[in-house]
C-alpha cells in the first residue's frame, strides 16, 4: 500500500535544507538522489507518484525486504483495473519528475536507477514499458507522442527504442516479417499516419530475428554505435541503468545507455519529436506501465539518480565524457 509518513525531525532538516540550496540552481545543473531510504520520497530527490485513473491500478511502497543498496528500496506494483482489454486503457505505477525540476529538451542530462523484476516475470506478447522518456505536450496539442527513449518488455525481454518524427525509410518490408537491414541501417517501425517512426536500438541475448516482426522497415535517421553489450535479461537481477539522453528531433540528439557498469549503445541522429505544440523540456518516469492485462505485476527499484555529470550517475563504468 501507499505509506507517506513524516521521518524523525532531526534526518528531515538535513534532506530538507538540501532540497532548498537546489531550488536555487536551474533545473539541469541540479544532482537529485533518492535512495528510498524513508517512508515517502526523498525532498532532495525531486520525484512524486502522479494520481490518475491508470495510476489507480497501481501501488507504491517503501519497503526494505527488497534492496540494492542501503536499507531500503521501492516498490511498484499493477494489477488488473480496465474495464476491458481493448479499449486503449492502461495501467501504470509510474514515479514521475517533479514539473519545476525538467531539463529543457535541447539539452543533455545523465539519469541513473536500479530496476530488479519480481517472478513471475511476464512472458506474453504485450505491452510493457519499466522507464521512458518524453517531451512535454502542452494543452491543445494535437496527436499521441511516444517516448523518446523508451525501456520495454515484450516475451519476457528487454528492448529499447528510440521515437523520432517520420523520416522515409530506406526499404519496407511486408507487414510482420522482420527487416533485412544493412550496415548502417537500423530496423525501424515507420508510422506515417502519425508522423513517427519507432527504432529498436538495443536488446537481450534472448532477442531473435523473429521478435522484430513489428520493426519490418530499415531507417537511417539515427546512427547506432554497439559496445559489444547487449542488455540484461529480466531475470538476471538487479539492473542499473545510466543513461544520458539528449534530444535533437533535428538531427542533433545522442544517448548514450550502460547497464550494471557495461556500455551497451551509443545513439546518435534524429531523437524526439518536433511538432507544434509540444512543450520546451524533457521528463523521465519510471515503473510499471502496460496494456490492460489479466495478472499482476511487480518491480523494485533503488538508487535513482539524476546529473548533467556523468560521473554523478555512472558510478561503476567508464564515462564516454565528463
Amino acid at each position: 500500500m501507499f505509506r507517506v509518513a513524516l521521518l524523525a525531525a532531526t534526518l528531515l532538516v538535513p534532506s530538507i535544507a538540501n532540497a532548498q540550496a537546489l531550488q536555487q540552481q536551474p533545473p539541469l545543473e541540479q544532482k537529485l538522489v533518492d535512495g528510498f531510504e524513508g517512508n515517502d520520497f526523498a525532498p532532495e530527490g525531486g520525484l512524486y507518484y502522479r494520481e490518475n485513473f491508470e495510476q489507480s491500478a497501481g501501488t507504491v511502497e517503501f519497503q526494505s525486504g527488497v534492496k540494492r543498496t542501503g536499507n531500503g528500496g521501492l516498490k511498484l506494483s499493477v494489477v488488473p483495473h480496465c474495464p476491458t482489454l481493448d479499449d486503449g486503457c492502461s495501467e501504470r505505477a509510474e514515479i514521475w519528475e517533479k514539473t519545476a525540476l525538467r531539463v529543457p529538451y535541447d539539452q543533455g542530462v545523465w539519469y541513473g536507477f536500479a530496476v530488479k523484476f519480481e517472478d513471475p516475470i511476464p512472458s506474453g506478447d504485450h505491452r510493457y514499458l519499466i522507464a521512458q522518456w518524453k517531451r512535454e505536450i502542452d494543452p491543445g496539442a494535437e496527436g499521441d507522442f511516444s517516448p523518446f527513449l523508451a525501456l520495454r518488455m515484450d516475451l519476457g525481454k528487454l528492448f529499447a527504442t528510440v521515437e523520432t518524427n517520420y523520416q522515409p525509410p530506406v526499404s519496407t518490408s511486408p507487414e510482420g516479417t522482420p527487416a533485412r537491414c544493412r550496415p548502417g541501417e537500423v530496423p525501424a517501425w515507420v508510422r506515417p499516419d502519425v508522423n513517427q517512426v519507432r527504432i529498436l536500438v538495443a536488446t537481450d541475448p534472448n532477442w531473435t530475428t523473429q521478435d522484430s516482426s513489428l520493426f519490418n522497415s530499415c531507417t537511417k535517421a539515427v546512427t547506432v554505435t554497439s559496445h559489444g553489450n547487449a542488455l540484461p535479461e529480466p531475470n538476471s537481477g538487479w539492473i542499473d541503468f545510466a543513461i544520458f539522453t539528449k534530444p535533437g528531433p533535428d538531427g542533433t540528439g545522442h544517448i548514450e545507455l550502460f547497464a550494471n557498469g557495461k556500455p551497451i549503445i551509443t545513439v546518435k541522429g534524429h531523437i524526439g519529436h518536433a511538432d507544434k505544440g509540444l512543450g520546451e523540456n524533457q521528463y523521465f518516469k519510471f515503473g510499471p506501465y502496460r496494456a490492460a492485462d489479466t495478472t499482476d505485476w511487480t518491480l523494485y527499484y533503488d538508487d535513482f539518480r539524476r546529473s548533467p555529470r556523468c560521473a554523478d550517475v555512472l558510478t561503476d563504468g567508464v564515462c564516454p565524457f565528463p
